[in-house]
């Protein structure tokens, strides 16, 4: 049973792989378009040819998605593994009783509540605030931030619970503080760990459609200002694929997108996994 399971899991992996990658590279071998424009920022599906059309440069979208995933990772990198050496260090019990079913029910929020959330909250409070439109880069990054801050603090307690108690009690034993055994001795052996997930919370916003649309614009403009709207990749997908033919240049062009989201992933994964044996040599 357990080797059936992991062929079905297998070959459903590949079956999506090569799905997706065969979508994804359609519009390059048949010549509809060239890896040029798929990676230049002039986007203008609608464009009749008179007017200079049509255009599928996606670059603006890449570099969006990129610009909130990794922003969001700077807030809730740093929050998240702080708020799991509490949980776990400072404060077990209370992070037992009180901080881990909350984190545990943050988990289990659907993404369009965050999105909703931004939508009511966060938006006309950047409007207010900063006299814009509320829209864009920044509130993406803060929903973003909130939504994986639960994923990245629960793998990192995960991480600094495996750290071996025998550590801590032989630096205690050296006189060494809570603070210097902490700082000097559990975050380096948890490190890997730690980084793990960073890079989870990241390839998470990196590939979150629903809350991020809602938030970021949908504007195909490049994203060089934290308060103006702007679009992701997946924004994009979600909101034209269902207006497009099967089999359509415009149609493979977002599958395209969708391939250059699954690579960004597996970059992602393969990286983390690379540093964790760097680590342990």
């Amino acid at each position: 049973m357990t080797l059936v399971s992991a062929w079905v899991l297998i070959i459903t992996l590949f079956s999506l792989l090569y799905f997706i990658a065969s979508k994804g590279i359609a519009p390059f071998l048949h010549g509809e378009v060239t890896l040029a424009d798929f990676f230049s920022g002039n986007w203008g599906p609608s464009l009749s040819a008179e007017q200079g059309g049509p255009q599928y440069g996606a670059l603006d979208f890449i570099l969006g998605s990129l610009m909130v995933a990794l922003g969001s990772a700077v807030i809730s990198g740093p929050l998240g593994i702080g708020a799991a050496l509490f949980m776990t260090e400072i404060a077990p019990k209370a992070g037992r009783k009180i901080l881990q079913p909350a984190v545990e029910i943050l988990v289990g929020i659907p993404s369009v509540v965050y999105g909703f959330i931004g939508l009511t909250l966060i938006v006309p409070a950047l409007r207010s605030i900063f006299g814009e439109v509320g829209f864009g880069l920044l509130a993406g990054i803060i929903v973003l931030s909130v939504m994986i801050l639960p994923t990245i603090i629960s793998i990192s307690a995960d991480a600094i619970h495996s750290v071996p108690q025998g550590i801590r009690e032989g630096s205690y034993a050296l006189g060494a503080t809570r603070w210097q055994t902490i700082s000097g001795l559990v975050i380096r052996v948890a490190q890997p760990g730690l980084l793990t997930a960073v890079v989870l919370g990241i390839a998470r916003a990196f590939g979150e459609a629903l809350a991020v649309q809602m938030v970021i614009g949908n504007t195909a403009d490049l994203p060089f200002h934290l308060l103006k709207p702007m679009s992701t990749l997946t924004s994009v997908i979600t909101l034209n694929m269902g207006n497009t033919v099967q089999g359509s240049t415009y149609n493979n062009v977002l599958w395209s997108m969708a391939l250059i989201l699954l690579l960004m992933t597996l970059i992602l994964i393969l990286a983390i996994r690379f540093i964790a044996r760097r680590r342990e040599v």
